[in-house]
This record gives structure tokens, C-alpha cells and sequence, in this order.
């Protein structure tokens, strides 16, 4: 990722004049007194008004699912001070960082020193994420604020520029050395600044409470955090003598006083002077993306006059859709479309949500229209074959298949579909009542390795047979109408699971507000027993849903269960959150099967040697929650952790997905390394386990990059950016086989953790041994009980039944991503 410095004298150091600085163990650092600490730390009543309550979070953060603790993410906010006198200008600066960059929307933290509530209406029509507090003055946003960065602006700036650059800084405290009389350079007070909260140390609030002019600049440098950036991230307009322009490379102009009509800051700060109705029409028509939140803010409500441009309509509602809120999404279209079925994209948008509602016939009409443009057409088909799918009407979807081919025969999604689709005849399969019904997510063609190997696992809890003969499969994506309930009651019982089903987009419906695809009132009349088995609650840290739908089909799930078990406590847990108190003790642990592959197949555990290599597996799903503005960090730390890792043992990397392989891209265009490929998605489930087998360490960033080579006994690390790999290490009581994305000295924990294993290999391969134990000790219990639901024998009888083994330590559990303080 490139500097935020300009390439001049201004700019700031690079990387690796900062790297490893890490913040002093507490007995290095200066201590204050009690009468330091009276006037640096705030009182009972001031951390009130500083951290961030519950509704100052479902303020700003609608319908998010906060797992920032788990996953290590930066919590990150831009800040100003303004009293009653800067009211005008903060109104400047926040249509400036809106229009400036219209991509960029984090909370705004508004620091004031108690205006009442009313004042700060106006500031409110122009940003959706304020946060107002309470505070003495500017500097206390070096206090805790409970974001972990934070970029100070003052209302007597305007910004000319992106941001996005100062969001990616991770170290000390950022700012611009200014110029001054009689030759020196020094840290204004009210300049820009870029706080990393956790390098601000009680000597550093010690220093700012002496205060005087000049504070900032003094307590930065003798803490010895100062990062200094470029000019243009605070230039002075006192610097435009005698009319000079401001220069184009500006990105913040701090303008002081006032600037005299006519003058170049003058109008660029006029440029910002609009009322509420042009601000907001002028963030409407900037080209390029948008920020979803601040496009929803500025668009909506709709003037009442007149009919808002169409392709707003469609920006706006394609916002609802990526969000959850279909029904918006759906009454926003249905307005603009009522008249005109020449528009494509929004009949294209308007039938994805109507399938997203379970409103399927509505659906299929609308997407029927948009495949009159050929620009549109295959995308349309695409849409039309897995609506047609989902409805059990495989030809349709084949036909819909074909037709998208036919428009465009390079489209992949349409030409999955044919595949899936076309005629293959059905397995036979073994009378029904002998059968058990598996509900899942079943992986073909090029799709995720992980969701292959993970329905056989599931299987093999049960017995060795997992064909057709003992198996009714059927897609947990499928809507399960009167046929298929027919079908699932003729069965000895249903199993659901594993996998992270609980996910409310991939696939929605309204169904059930999660991949299984079932109507409650069905639902309630399935006669054979029903287990959920390994189910995981999979929602991604900051993801947005709506929870209503979810919880009343879990909460009528959970209640005809025969037995309900989640692949890890994280999952219990959040569960629970949404159940009764009468339902939460009917969910318990049943770890991943994948995680105990070893016992559930004892041919895997024949102390096959190993290759000399170690695996390498990055996921970019939803990448902007799982990486934040921490990418360009993760992808040069991930660097630094390949070179030295080399040096030990071939680097490879494990593809479970074709859109895995970015990662060997970025590295090999931006950090010139190249590593080879192992595509798993073209892999037999075999091949997979036993490439997993073979390795010497795998560290992963997918759950079942970790989960599949720790059930064949293989050492891993996992890369946290999302919550359920630290949930999985929690269970098996070794939080530190993980770092998070996040984490400042991401290379060197990766490449010191991943040469300890290599060190002493034996004893890494028994610690997985040892964790094993406990999963399968639990697995075995829950099958006891799941035969005698089904009526099943014993697969792994004459098999000895496995102890708990104790705690490996008495010392605490470090989490993820917090600094080691134990003592060196």
C-alpha cells in the first residue's frame, strides 16, 4: 500500500524504520503519580461520557454484529472539538469528508464541551455515525475513546482529498510537522493528528495535562512516537501568500482564521457552504462507489416532489438489498418499475430481492424482463436457473441454464448451473426407512473445498457408509415444500449440519432467515426426529442482519430438535443470546467432525512421513469484513512471514476456492514472491486429506483450512478475521495457534510461532493428538445419544472410549490479539 506521505523532505519514515517497535512492558514505563493520574485519568462520570454505550452503538452501527474483541479489528473513528462558536465550520468539515471522499464512512466522534442535544441536529443531517461526548477539550482525544484509532480534525479544516491512506496507519501518533518563526518544525495542537490508541501511555496524558503551547508536539517527541507525515495532510492557508493557489496535492487545508474573501481558501472552503438539500444532492451525483451508509443518508427519504433519477432508486435499493432489508429494497422497486419494464438493471435488482423474500413467482416474472437486454440477459438467466433450482424444478433450471449461454457462453454462473443441472441420473438409492435424510451444503464443480469433505464427515459420525444407500441427500438451499417434507418423514431421521449454516446471506430467504429453507409451518410437522449436528453461527464481525425472522425459526427449530449441537461454545453462546431461557439448556457443543477425521477414519492416522512444506490459505469473502483498512498491513506482514518461513521449509499455498488465489496475485505483484498452488477445489475429498496429511504445518485463514488439518493430526496456525477460528481454538484451549489479521507484528508471530513448530514437530503433532481427545471424548458421548434417537448401532464399538486430559496450564489464556505483557 502506498505511503500517505508525499515523495518529498515532509514525508513520513517508511515501514521499516518502525518496525517492531512494540509498546514498553509496565515496568518501563514512567509511572505518574496519584496526582498525575487525578488530573490525566478521567473520574467515574468522565469514562461514562467517553465510552461508547449500547445506544450510541445502535446508533451508529444498525443491526451490526460487534465480535471486534474476538477478531482483533480496529475500531476506528474520525474526531473534532467544537463549542457552540465552531458549530459553522465542523458543518464545513463534515460536507468536506463526505464529498471528498465519498467512498470513506466511519463513526464521527463529536467532542464538545455539553451543548444540548438540539445543537448538534444539524451535524446529525450530515453524517449518519455521529457519536457525540462530552469533553474538557481537544486533547481528550488522546484519552480512551474506545476506538482503537482515531484521526483528529479540527472545524476550522476542510478536507480536499481522500482520507483512505490515514485509516491504513498503524503505529504511534501521526501528524505534520509545521514550520515555525526562527527556523524548527513542531506539532501544532490543533493540527491534524492519526492516534493509535494503545501507544498512548500515562507518561504521554502526563505530559498533555502540563499542557501549554506546544504540548502535543513535546509529549509525541519525548515519548519518541511522533510518525510524521506529509504536508499535505495539513497544509497551512497561511502558507498562500499574494493569491497562490492551493497546491493539488492538498488533501487537508487547514485554513485558521478566517480567510479573506476572494482568496484561494476562501473558496475552497465555500465550495463546502451548502445547505442540506444541495449537500445531499450533490453527494447523489458524485461518480464512482459510494459508501452504502452515507448514500442511504443523503438519498433518503426521497423528495416528495417529482420522481427521484432512476438509478438513484436502483443504487439505493441495491444498498437495502447487500444489507438484509429486502422489503425496502422491494417497495423502492416496485415504485420504480411500475410503469417502465424497459429498466433491466432494476428488474434484475427488484427479482433478486423478491427471491431473497421467498416471493418466487413475483421473482421469476421480473427476472424474466430484464433478460430482454442482452446486456443483462445472461446474469438474468444465471439468476432465473437457481430460482428454478431452489424450487426443485431441475429442467427449468437447466433450460434457464442454457438460454443464459446462448446470450453470453463465456458467463461461469450460468454455465455452473448447466452443469449442476443437466441431466445426470439419480443414484439409487436404499429404502427409505433404512435411510437417514442429510440436510446440507453440498459442494460441487470449482466450489469451496472445505464444504466437500465436510458432509462425508459428517457421515462417518454415523457409520462407514455414506453413499446412497444409507443417505437421502438433500440441499439445505432447497425450499422444502409438501414433496420434500414427504420425503425427509419417510426417512429413519434428518440430520442437519455441520457447517456454518447460520448465516443470513448466502442464499436468503424469509423463510427461516438462514440456509435452511424452510417454512415454519412445515417445519413443525416433520415426524422424524430431527438433529442439528456441527452447526455453526457464522456471521462475520460488523456484519449487518436482521434478527427477527432468524430467531423466531431458530427458536422453533431448537424446540423440535431431538437433539441440537453447534460446532463450538462461541456458537452455543451467541445462540443462546437468542433463545428463551426455557430452550437455552436443549443446545450444546458438538465439535466440526472434520476435527477428529482421525478417529472417525483410522487409516488417516498410519504414520505416513511427511514433505517438507508447509500450507498457506487466505479467504477473501467479504473481504472488507474480514480485513477492514488492514489489507495492504496483512498482505506485507504475510510477506515478511513467507520470506522467513521459507528458509525452513517450501511455502505452498491451499486454495479452497479459485477466488482464494488473490492472495498469490497480490503477493507476487506487490511483495515479487510466488508461490506454488495447490488447488484443493479441483480435489477428491481423499487428495485433500491426504495432501493435509502430508504437510508439516498449515496455516489457514478459512475455519476448515484449520479444522481439516488438525482432524489428520497436522500442527496449524489460524489467521483470525473472523470469529469462529477463535472459537475453535478456545475450545481446544490453544488461543495462542492464532493471530489475527489485524495484529501489528502479524510476520514475526507467524513466522516465530510457525519455526517453533517446525523446531519440534513431535511434540506440536502430539499436542494436536492430545487436543483431539477432548473433541472425540464429546463426539462419542453425543452419538450415544443420537442412536439411540435414530436407532442406529454403534460404528466404533470394541474402540476404546477416550479420557479427558487435563488443562495444559495453569496460566491464563492469552487472547489473540492484545500485547504480550508476561514477563521476557
Amino acid at each position: 500500500m502506498n505511503s500517505p506521505a508525499e515523495p518529498t523532505d515532509d514525508r513520513r519514515p517508511g515501514p521499516a524504520a518502525h518496525e517492531g517497535r512494540t509498546q514498553p512492558d509496565a515496568d518501563d514505563r514512567k509511572q505518574p503519580d496519584a496526582d498525575d493520574r487525578k488530573r490525566t485519568q478521567p473520574d467515574a462520570d468522565d469514562r461514562k461520557r467517553t465510552q461508547p454505550d449500547a445506544d450510541d452503538r445502535k446508533r451508529t452501527q444498525p443491526d451490526a454484529d460487534d465480535r471486534s474483541a474476538v477478531t482483533g479489528k480496529r475500531r476506528i473513528a474520525f474526531a473534532a472539538w467544537a463549542d457552540e462558536d465552531r458549530l459553522p465550520g465542523l458543518l464545513v468539515l463534515l460536507r468536506s469528508l463526505a464529498l471528498a471522499d465519498p467512498a470513506v464512512c466511519e463513526d464521527f466522534l463529536l467532542l464538545h464541551p455539553g451543548l444540548p442535544d438540539s445543537a448538534l441536529d444539524a451535524a446529525r443531517r450530515l453524517h449518519p455515525r455521529l457519536v457525540p461526548r462530552i469533553a474538557g477539550s481537544r486533547l481528550d482525544v488522546f484519552r480512551a475513546t474506545g476506538y482503537d484509532t482515531v484521526i483528529a480534525l479540527g472545524p476550522d479544516m476542510v478536507v480536499l482529498g481522500s482520507l483512505r491512506p490515514l485509516l491504513a496507519l498503524r503505529t504511534g501518533v501521526a501528524a505534520v510537522p509545521q514550520h515555525v518563526l526562527g527556523g524548527g518544525r513542531t506539532v501544532r495542537d490543533d493540527g491534524l493528528l492519526v492516534i493509535q490508541r494503545q501507544d498512548v501511555t500515562d507518561d504521554v496524558l502526563v505530559a498533555l495535562a502540563e499542557g501549554g503551547e506546544g504540548a502535543v508536539g513535546r509529549a509525541l517527541t519525548e515519548a519518541g512516537i511522533l510518525e510524521p507525515l506529509g504536508s499535505p495532510y495539513d497544509f497551512p492557508a497561511d502558507r498562500l501568500y499574494d493569491g497562490i493557489p492551493v497546491p493539488g496535492s492538498t488533501v487537508v487545508l487547514h485554513l485558521g482564521e478566517d480567510p479573506a474573501p476572494g482568496t484561494p481558501a476562501y473558496e475552497a472552503r465555500e465550495r463546502f457552504e451548502l445547505d442540506d438539500a444541495a449537500f445531499r444532492a450533490a453527494y447523489c451525483a458524485l461518480p464512482g462507489p459510494t459508501h452504502p451508509e452515507l448514500l442511504l443518508h443523503c438519498a433518503l427519504p426521497f423528495p416528495e416532489e417529482g420522481r427521484a433519477p432512476v438509478d438513484l432508486v436502483r443504487r439505493v435499493a441495491e444498498v437495502h438489498r447487500q444489507q438484509g432489508r429486502y422489503d425496502e429494497a422491494v417497495a423502492l422497486l416496485k415504485a420504480a418499475v411500475a410503469d417502465r419494464p424497459d429498466l433491466p438493471r432494476c428488474q434484475e435488482t427488484l427479482g433478486i430481492s423478491l427471491m431473497a423474500l421467498s416471493r418466487y413467482e413475483e421473482a421469476e416474472a421480473h427476472l424474466l424482463l430484464a433478460t430482454v437486454s442482452p446486456d443483462f440477459a445472461a446474469r438474468a438467466y444465471g439468476q432465473l436457473a437457481r430460482l428454478a433450482w431452489l424450487l426443485g424444478r431441475t429442467e427449468d433450471a437447466a433450460a434457464y441454464a442454457r438460454e443464459g449461454l446462448d446470450a453470453d457462453p463465456t458467463d461461469g454462473n450460468c454455465h455452473a448451473w448447466y452443469v449442476r443441472t443437466r441431466s445426470a441420473g439419480a443414484p439409487a438409492e436404499g429404502p427409505a426407512d433404512e435411510q437417514l435424510a442429510h440436510v446440507a451444503l453440498f459442494a460441487d464443480g470449482q466450489e469451496n473445498a472445505g464444504d466437500k469433505v465436510l458432509p462425508e464427515a459428517v457421515r462417518m459420525c454415523f457409520g462407514p457408509d455414506t453413499g446412497p444407500a444409507r443417505w437421502h441427500e438433500r440441499s439445505v438451499h432447497r425450499l422444502v415444500d409438501e414433496p420434500a417434507l414427504e420425503e425427509l418423514n419417510a426417512r429413519r431421521g434428518i440430520v442437519v449440519g455441520g457447517g456454518g449454516l447460520f448465516l443470513p446471506d448466502t442464499a436468503p430467504n424469509s423463510n427461516s432467515g438462514w440456509q435452511w429453507n424452510i417454512p415454519d409451518d412445515v417445519l413443525a410437522r416433520i415426524t422424524a426426529p430431527l438433529a442439528v449436528f456441527a452447526v455453526g453461527y457464522n456471521v462475520f464481525d460488523g456484519q449487518r442482519y436482521r434478527r427477527e425472522r432468524f430467531a423466531e425459526s431458530l427458536r422453533a427449530l431448537v424446540g423440535r430438535s431431538a437433539f441440537f449441537g453447534l460446532r463450538n461454545h462461541g456458537s452455543v453462546d451467541r445462540v443462546r443470546e437468542l433463545l428463551p431461557e426455557e430452550l437455552r439448556d436443549r443446545v450444546r457443543y458438538q465439535p466440526c467432525p472434520t476435527t477428529v477425521a482421525r478417529h472417525l477414519d483410522p487409516g488417516l492416522d498410519d504414520g505416513v512421513s511427511r514433505d517438507d512444506t508447509v500450507l498457506v490459505n487466505c479467504a477473501y469473502d467479504r473481504a472488507g469484513l474480514r480485513f477492514g483498512h488492514d489489507y495492504g498491513h496483512f498482505l506485507a506482514e504475510s510477506a515478511a512471514a513467507v520470506r522467513a518461513i521459507g528458509e525452513r521449509a517450501e511455502v505452498r499455498y491451499a486454495a479452497h476456492m479459485p477466488a482464494d488465489e488473490k492472495f498469490v496475485h497480490d503477493l507476487r505483484r506487490e511483495h515479487g514472491i510466488a508461490l506454488p498452488v495447490e488447488p484443493l477445489y479441483l480435489f477428491t475429498n481423499d487428495r485433500i486429506r491426504e495432501l493435509y496429511r502430508r504437510t508439516r504445518l498449515v496455516i489457514g485463514m478459512r475455519g476448515h483450512a484449520g479444522m481439516i488439518p488438525f482432524g489428520c493430526g497436522t500442527p496449524v496456525i489460524s489467521l483470525v478475521s473472523h470469529p469462529k477460528l477463535a472459537y475453535f481454538l478456545a475450545d481446544i484451549d490453544r488461543p495462542d495457534w492464532g493471530v489475527s489479521v489485524h495484529d501489528r507484528s502479524l510476520g514475526a508471530r507467524l513466522a516465530e510461532r510457525a519455526v517453533a513448530v517446525l523446531d519440534d514437530h513431535g511434540a506440536a503433532v502430539a499436542d494436536v493428538h492430545g487436543r483431539q481427545e477432548h473433541l472425540w471424548s464429546v463426539t462419542r458421548a453425543n452419538l450415544a445419544e443420537l442412536r439411540g434417537v435414530f436407532g442406529l448401532p454403534d460404528p466404533f464399538a470394541g474402540r476404546p472410549v477416550p479420557h479427558l486430559p487435563g488443562p495444559r496450564t495453569a496460566e491464563p489464556a492469552r487472547g489473540l490479539h492484545l500485547p504480550d505483557t508476561r514477563t521476557k
